[in-house]
């Protein structure tokens, strides 16, 4: 595209720019709702707490652990936006990622929200994944 002048070219990408973190907000803000619609709605198989052959206690929520969503590459324009305002870090091995810090311990209702939240980012093209362990 030809410019009249520099002022012009700069002045256009930063609208081009504005324009994209807004796409962005938007995408994360719809993610998270998604993910906080499939985290309550997940249904965990409670987990006993047995001692010396007794059952001493019943976790409704089940197994506890982490859940996390892993965007990659980290240099891209989406990884960028998000680790500048804070949402995503840096991971070890490349990419960026978001925890899954809501849902208490539950690791079924965190990897609900995870799986929600990187589907919607790959609905819109960026490249998510959602991981999970048992702690």
């Amino acid at each position: 595209m030809e410019y009249a002048s520099l002022r012009d070219k700069i002045r256009a990408e930063k609208a081009a720019r504005m324009e994209r973190y807004e796409k962005y907000r938007e995408i994360v803000e719809s993610a998270h709702k998604a993910g906080e619609k499939a985290g309550i709605e997940a249904r965990p198989v409670p987990m006993g707490v047995i001692d010396n052959g007794k059952l001493i206690d019943v976790i409704d929520d089940g197994a506890c652990g982490f859940a996390w969503v892993t965007v990659k590459p980290a240099n891209s324009s989406f990884a960028i936006w998000a680790k500048k305002q804070g949402l995503m870090r840096p991971m070890y091995g490349g990419g960026v990622t978001l925890w899954v810090t809501g849902f208490g311990q539950s690791v079924d209702r965190k990897s609900a929200y995870a799986g929600a939240y990187a589907k919607v980012l790959r609905e819109h093209g960026i490249k998510a994944y959602a991981g999970d362990r048992l702690d």
